[in-house]
């Protein structure tokens, strides 16, 4: 099923492009939408921090649960700000890893590549997206999965475009790689003011 067209409208509502194929929908109409989606009122301050949260929540199509469980543990992480080690964590989940690596075009194709059980973490499958890659760690399509036709397409560079990720080491045509790093905040794409989530969160 084609679900582009929610996905096209949940873009417009949170002011952010979700997918490659959202982005010329978004660019013809970047308001809200609805009737009245040109003139909305200006947004309090908890409207504002809630959109943040959601915008995050999306660019990583994740529930509120588990945005709330890695904000619990990034409220712990010392020497770091919350919202720094937040982005970081939710960097290293699977899905994020197998997207930055060029693996998949989109979150929600990296989220089902792992649930497809095409993904090996240091030669063991893995079929959880919100597994954690820790540093060292390999992350691979496995050996079964690569005449597949998606993973053909993504081991030619279809996917990688002007994606860089400095915390990974990556083999694109043998489709694997490895998380060199935690990430730092400014290597991390997402569209995201993470101090408003804190913020959201802390009230």
């Amino acid at each position: 099923m084609n679900t582009s067209r929610p996905k096209v409208k949940r873009s417009r509502a949170l002011g952010i492009p979700l997918t490659p194929k959202c982005v010329k929908y978004f660019e013809a109409r970047p308001y809200p939408p609805g009737q009245h989606g040109r003139g909305r009122k200006q947004a309090s301050d908890y409207k504002v921090r809630l959109l943040e949260k959601q915008r995050l929540r999306a660019q990583y199509d994740i529930s509120e649960k588990q945005l709330r469980n890695a904000f619990d543990k990034a409220s712990k992480v010392v020497g770091k700000k919350t919202g720094e080690a937040l982005v970081a964590d939710l960097e290293t989940r699977l899905d994020a890893v197998v997207l930055r690596a060029g693996f998949a075009r989109t979150i929600y194709q990296a989220r089902q590549t792992v649930t497809h059980r095409h993904v090996v973490v240091n030669g063991r499958r893995v079929d959880r997206p919100s597994f954690r890659v820790r540093p060292g760690d390999v992350v691979a399509i496995c050996e079964r999965s690569r005449a597949k036709q998606p993973f053909v397409v993504a081991a030619a560079g279809a996917h990688t475009g002007e994606r860089t990720a400095p915390y990974l080491e990556v083999r694109l045509t043998e489709l694997e790689a490895r998380l060199l790093r935690m990430p730092e905040r400014a290597e991390v794409p997402v569209i995201c003011e993470e101090q408003l989530v804190v913020e959201h969160y802390s009230r």
